[in-house]
């Protein structure tokens, strides 16, 4: 992928004097023409990159902007591998780390063996989340419009994308892209998403980087409180964190919230059980009586 290989470029500038277009070339397995390209992309983002001609000449990044190698620490370097890791727990391949390994080579320990932290990334939808990431990169970096079939609470549509940012938030993965049907940016959950193609080209457009705000992502529609047993406490603690909720002086958990739905309130709070009241809004206890009526009736002995 072009990122990948412009940090590589950028990190070999950084720890050798000079190198040369067909070293870059072999290394990366790519053409020179394409490193050339590379290289105009880097000075474009204001690295100031030299090119010497004849015998001992090559690529080399202009004195006075050189950064020491040692402006890394083992740690930092550490950091650094183990968000490789995560990204290929996506994959299921090396690539990431491959890179590193790439990066690394000849560097004296540069990236120690050890490893503290793993990150795993990937999820239960091991089998098809995978492809459709590797798709969607290949259709950000060739600049061509994705089509898929998407399904939402309020609809199931054939959806034109611009992809423009693969994104993971909120545990799951998202792209974000202009609709060509919408007429806007928006963000797709891709575990959402059937039958993903890619399409004809597309020109880019000036595209902002997404808001996840969760209010701008979920905007809330209803401000709850909710009455907990205290067997739920730990759910909470996992789910929202200790200071959502207060302790009554019976024991039991006072919970307050914004939702952006209410079939998202009824859901939550049905899966707790019996251990759970909603107490506000009245409207949504009216809608959630008459839900547990409807279950009680179909369950009911005959």
């Amino acid at each position: 992928m072009k990122m990948e290989r412009l940090i590589g470029i950028l990190s070999i500038l950084l720890q050798r004097e000079k190198v040369t277009a067909p070293e870059l070339a072999e290394r990366f397995e790519v053409s020179r023409r394409t490193i050339q390209r590379d290289i105009e992309s880097l000075c474009r983002a204001g690295i100031p990159i030299s090119t010497a001609q004849g015998a001992g000449g090559g690529l080399s990044i202009m004195e006075g902007y050189r950064v020491d190698r040692t402006v890394l620490t083992d740690p930092e370097m550490q950091a650094i591998l183990a968000g490789l890791r995560s990204l290929d727990s996506v994959s299921g391949n090396r690539r990431y780390v491959q890179l590193m390994e790439k990066l690394s080579a000849g560097t004296g320990g540069l990236v120690p063996g050890g490893a503290h932290m793993l990150i795993d990334l990937s999820s239960w939808y091991k089998t098809n989340l995978p492809p459709k990431i590797e798709l969607i990169q290949e259709a950000i970096e060739q600049h061509r419009t994705i089509c898929f079939t998407y399904f939402s609470p309020k609809e199931e549509s054939v959806r034109t994308v611009e992809p423009y940012y693969l994104v993971f938030h909120w545990s799951t993965w998202y792209v974000w892209g202009w609709c060509q049907m919408r007429k806007d940016f928006r963000l797709f959950k891709l575990n959402r998403m059937t039958e993903l193609t890619t399409d004809g080209p597309f020109t880019p457009r000036s595209a902002p980087l997404p808001n996840l705000e969760p209010e701008q992502v979920f905007p809330v529609k209803y401000q709850v409180t909710i009455l907990f047993d205290p067997a739920c406490r730990w759910r909470l603690v996992e789910e929202y964190g200790a200071d959502r909720f207060t302790v009554e002086p019976d024991g039991k958990l006072r919970f307050t919230g914004g939702f952006p739905d209410a079939d998202s309130v009824l859901s939550w709070v049905l899966t707790f059980g019996d251990k759970v009241e909603l107490l506000e809004p009245h409207e949504l206890r009216g809608q959630l009586r008459e839900l547990t009526g409807t279950l009680a009736r179909r369950y009911r002995r005959d």
